[in-house]
């Protein structure tokens, strides 16, 4: 997931776009235990956090997880509320709530599959305008999410994000 490093925040509320991103780790190691005699995986990070994987009953799964395409895919959105919450974070502005929904199309490819379009539609519940909302949603999807980064190597990225004021 990325780790941006996010705008700061002048007297007047506006931002800089000037960045110093930290350091990153170069590597990233996980392990992966298979639980039963079919294809359901447990994987575990450094940190002891777990994730299962299967395949779907169609090819021998038992749907006891995530399918590694869903993981992805769920990877992404996970990468991107990171960021943006950062970015909100950075700037001062209290989030109640965000939500991501993500729709994501797959092509045939020769053997495998791979996305060829992905969607992500935020909802955010805050006392936070809607342009900011928007430039922290663009500021993460095409710079600093690691993940749709590497995503949109094949497909088409695209967003948008919803504010509600608080009631």
């Amino acid at each position: 997931m990325s780790e941006p490093s996010t705008p700061s925040t002048s007297a007047d509320g506006s931002t800089s776009d000037s960045f110093a991103p930290p350091a990153k780790p170069k590597s990233i190691h996980v392990s992966m235990k298979r639980l039963n005699d079919a294809m359901l995986v447990e994987a575990t990070n450094d940190t002891g956090a777990t994730l299962r994987l299967d395949g779907s009953p169609d090819i021998g799964g038992v749907n006891g997880g995530f399918s590694p395409m869903q993981a992805l895919v769920a990877a992404a959105g996970g990468c991107s509320v990171i960021d943006i919450v950062m970015i909100l974070n950075k700037q001062k502005l209290t989030i109640q709530d965000l939500t991501v929904e993500i729709d994501a199309q797959r092509e045939q490819m020769k053997g495998y599959t791979e996305f060829s379009a992905i969607h992500l539609r935020y909802h955010l519940i805050g006392d936070i305008p809607q342009e900011r909302a928007e430039r922290a949603m663009k500021l993460s999807v095409e710079t600093y999410c690691s993940v749709l980064k590497t995503l949109e190597k094949t497909a088409e990225i695209t967003a948008e994000i919803e504010v509600t004021q608080p009631e």
